[in-house]
């Protein structure tokens, strides 16, 4: 799961990043404009991986890596 959200993120980062220099948003252009159902709910994935993320700042990873 945290591999997955790490995906989601990076490439809402990318696309954060081509439209903040290029003013270009690439989910827009390949789902059908920024109000398209499928562009919609490619954000909203995003944003819940980010979400997910936040967690990632709270576990206790030494922890973590001497159980596995």
């Amino acid at each position: 799961m945290d591999r997955l959200a790490l995906i989601l993120i990076i490439i809402g980062a990318i696309n954060w990043g081509l439209i903040g220099f290029f003013q270009f948003d690439l989910v827009a252009a390949i789902f059908g404009g920024q109000a398209a159902w499928l562009s919609r709910i490619v954000y909203a994935i995003v944003g819940i991986a980010g979400l997910y993320a936040i967690s990632l700042l709270f576990r206790d990873w030494e922890a973590a890596a001497k159980s596995s």
